[in-house]
């Protein structure tokens, strides 16, 4: 998989969950402590996350980092 499918797969995997939370942008940042203009970067594709941020976003959503990027592809 390509860098930049991994990027996208991963943004959408975060909204995916964050919807299924019931929580705004704006509520998960807070949850995440990132800025919700960061979050909607991640979400859409546009910014590529440092493992700690992924850490960070997953502990806010959960769940392992790794459920946040799927498993389909190798």
């Amino acid at each position: 998989m390509k860098n930049e499918q991994l990027i996208k797969q991963f943004g959408l995997e975060v909204r995916r969950r964050r919807l299924d939370s019931g929580l705004s942008q704006e509520e998960f940042a807070e949850i995440s402590s990132l800025h919700r203009t960061y979050v909607s970067g991640i979400e859409r594709g546009d910014r590529n996350p440092t493992i700690d941020i992924v850490f960070q976003i997953a502990q806010a959503l959960r769940c392992s980092p790794a459920d946040l990027f799927g498993g389909d592809e190798e």
